[in-house]
């Protein structure tokens, strides 16, 4: 497909970075020459200089052509102005990048009015990423699929849940929890395992099922699966606000800790069953004083990666409380990896996920439609999540005849909203809503699990 970028930041480099390497044709646009210049020469996509709300850089991209335009500048109105000129200079689809809460009352009006395709708020999504780590304290990552009836959990396997040297066909028989493991993440390899592959302390484990058989597994295993009661937050951004509001409505206690006074005015005024201190949240001695020894969770959401990481670190020696680490260059991803911090959750991962979930879905063919789209793995894998729509080779048919892809599983089948993790006799049916797991990259339609 013909693909528009505007804004060459964390977000549109991550997106030009997969939609390339899917094959798309790319074009991205920047007000910034030095910005351009720095892109990475294996993204194999046109630099545009101009102003991406200008008509004339518009054509100059080609909209008239293009199938898709996508706005992730660093301001809304920017975005959303942008969208709107390509909605009258082209025909193509516009997705937009709006952070501010205060449009967000709004975002529907704003998408008729405007005719955009998809709004994304990066703040949002990531608080609620957040929020779902901390109703479920014991998984480091969780991913909602079938809205909600299904998640990907994943969690780090430790001796006393005793999973040690067991294949992944004995954890099924033993336990007799309908769950799927799914991918196992052990120092810098990956797999997505067969039955007979055997789990190791230390390992990276991610599953498939149900919030119940979830839930079920993880009690069986030995693992508190209470969501937790409090939670101290260090920065008062946009994405504190949110989590503060969703973990409020979860009856979860809040406390932020603020440098900046007016900010701290302004979200006492907006966030009524928060406790809002005004201080310095890299300062020990006050983390201290508000509760950290004894608090359930703590949540680094300061803009410095640096800090986020520092404060995590130091939250590791002297609590137990359940952590979760903002950070947004990805640069450094995999060292951070290693930290064992918990959770460390990427605001621009999550938003491009979002649309690379909608471009995949405008791919797709008669017969499905990618619903739901994550990264996985560290990255090396993908979970989609397919409707079946019209039947094909790959409906009808039980899952043991059909030739599937190497490294790639059918997790879960939702048939009328009864989740099932299928087995060999279960067969693929219209209506379905399936999800695979798999390290080949750029599915877009179900019958790209078969092998050729």
């Amino acid at each position: 497909m013909e693909i528009i970028i505007i804004g060459c930041g964390k977000v549109g480099l991550t997106l030009a970075d997969q939609l390339v390497k899917e094959n798309h044709n790319v074009v991205m646009v920047d007000t910034s020459s030095e910005r351009l210049q720095s892109l990475s020469e294996e993204i194999d996509a046109i630099k545009l200089l101009g102003n991406g709300a200008s008509i004339s850089t518009q054509m100059e991209a080609g909209i008239e052509t293009a199938d898709i335009l996508i706005a992730v500048t660093g301001s809304d109105e920017m975005n959303l102005l942008c969208c709107l000129i390509a909605r009258k200079a082209g025909r193509c689809h516009t997705i937009a990048r709006v952070r501010n809460p205060v449009y967000n009352n709004e975002i529907n009006f704003i998408k008729e009015q405007l005719g955009i395709s998809m709004i994304i708020n990066p703040e949002m999504a990531a608080a609620g990423e957040i929020s779902r780590i901390l109703r479920f304290p014991s998984a480091i990552k969780i991913d909602r699929f079938a809205k909600g009836r299904v998640e990907l959990l994943k969690f780090k396997i430790r001796p006393e849940f005793r999973l040690d040297g067991l294949s992944v066909m004995d954890v099924d028989s033993q336990l007799r929890c309908d769950v799927l493991i799914s991918g196992v993440e052990r120092g810098d390899e990956v797999a997505i395992p067969d039955g007979k592959f055997v789990l190791k302390d230390g390992d990276v484990v991610s599953i498939i099922a149900s919030p119940r058989n979830s839930a079920e597994f993880f009690r069986k295993i030995g693992i508190q699966t209470n969501q937790v009661k409090n939670t101290l937050i260090v920065g008062g951004g946009t994405i504190a606000y949110y989590l503060a509001k969703q973990l409020s409505s979860m009856h979860i206690r809040v406390k932020i800790v603020e440098k900046d006074k007016k900010r701290c005015e302004a979200l006492s005024e907006l966030l009524e069953d928060t406790l809002i201190i005004n201080g310095d949240g890299t300062d020990r001695r006050l983390l201290v004083e508000e509760g950290l020894q004894s608090a359930e969770s703590f949540v680094t959401l300061t803009s410095l990666d640096e800090e986020n990481l520092f404060l995590a670190m130091f939250a590791k020696e002297v609590s137990g409380a359940k952590l979760v680490t903002k950070v947004n260059r990805i640069a450094f991803d995999e060292l951070i990896g290693k930290l064992d911090l918990g959770s460390v959750v990427y605001p621009k991962f999550i938003t491009a996920d979002y649309i690379l979930q909608y471009v995949r879905a405008m791919q797709n063919t008669i017969g499905s439609n990618v619903e739901t789209l994550y990264h996985i793995l560290e990255g090396r894998a993908e979970a989609l999540e397919f409707r079946i729509r019209e039947d094909s080779e790959v409906t009808g048919v039980p899952l043991m005849n059909i030739r599937l892809k190497s490294n790639l599983l059918i997790g879960c089948i939702n048939r009328g909203g009864q989740i099932h993790i299928p087995r060999g006799q279960d067969c693929i049916l219209k209506g379905d809503t399936v999800i695979v797991v798999t390290s080949q990259k750029g599915l877009h339609d179900i019958r790209d699990i078969l092998r050729k």
